[in-house]
């Protein structure tokens, strides 16, 4: 692609810009490819090198490239659905839901989870604790939190504490039968621990999907899950199904 003429363009040059950044990143880039260094981008495009950061930040914003430190402005992965319209209903774990189980640990869970439980606030609950990633990225976080009354025979298991033992928590509530499930989405900004896990700073901004689910009449576990607002998108649909599209070129479902 040639250099672009942006001096007649009513719009601003750094948005005109960004749709041309955008185009050449579907046609001419994959996933991970570092960028020229911005010198050799401004005179490609014609473009003052200001004018050329307001659009790699607008593309940096909108999912489209990532900066990493040490290595530079790279292309990003195409976004990860986030169903949030879906009529399946499925324990967490269940099959292969993208999900991997971190660790888990027994310990009161915050207030307004455990009014959510109808537990005591000083109520041990198990807290599994799982991550999603992306081309080898962090794009969500999860906090699932079970009573130990759902899951009343994981005693009688021999599981060790961290990966072991939350996933043989998320089997044994896989025992129950699910009779339903409700969530919430809502935008947030990413709490200290959050950001970590994500790699991101704190404040950055996350989506967080809250799911709860139904088995014996009660609310038998409750899910958090942060994912990175710049790498997920929500879908809805009765089917659940996610599309993922950048432009012509790439698509994936």
């Amino acid at each position: 692609m040639g250099t672009t003429q942006l001096e007649s363009v009513p719009e601003p040059k750094y948005w005109h810009l960004k749709t041309v950044l955008s185009e050449a990143l579907d046609s001419e880039f994959t996933v991970g490819e570092i960028l020229p260094n911005e010198r050799d981008l401004a005179a490609r495009f014609g473009v003052a090198r200001a004018t050329l950061r307001q659009a790699l930040e607008q593309l940096e914003l909108e999912g489209r490239l990532q900066r990493r430190r040490g290595v530079g402005t790279t292309v990003a992965p195409p976004r990860m659905g986030v169903a949030v319209g879906s009529d399946q209903q499925v324990w967490p774990g269940t099959g292969d839901d993208g999900w991997q189980a971190v660790d888990c640990t027994l310990a009161a869970p915050p207030a307004v989870v455990a009014t959510a439980l109808e537990t005591a606030r000083d109520q041990a609950v198990h807290i599994v604790r799982r991550s999603r990633v992306s081309h080898g990225q962090p794009v969500a976080a999860e906090l699932l939190y079970v009573p130990v009354t759902s899951v009343p025979d994981l005693t009688a298991i021999d599981t060790p504490s961290e990966t072991a033992r939350a996933r043989a928590v998320l089997r044994e509530l896989q025992r129950l039968e699910l009779e339903g499930q409700d969530r919430a989405v809502e935008l947030g900004s990413a709490r200290a621990d959050d950001a970590r896990e994500l790699d991101r700073l704190p404040g950055a901004p996350v989506l967080v999907v809250t799911t709860r689910f139904f088995a014996g009449g009660r609310t038998a576990a409750l899910s958090v899950a942060t994912y990175r607002a710049d790498t997920c998108r929500l879908t809805f649909g009765a089917s659940g199904g996610v599309e993922i599209h950048h432009g012509p070129e790439r698509q994936a479902s």
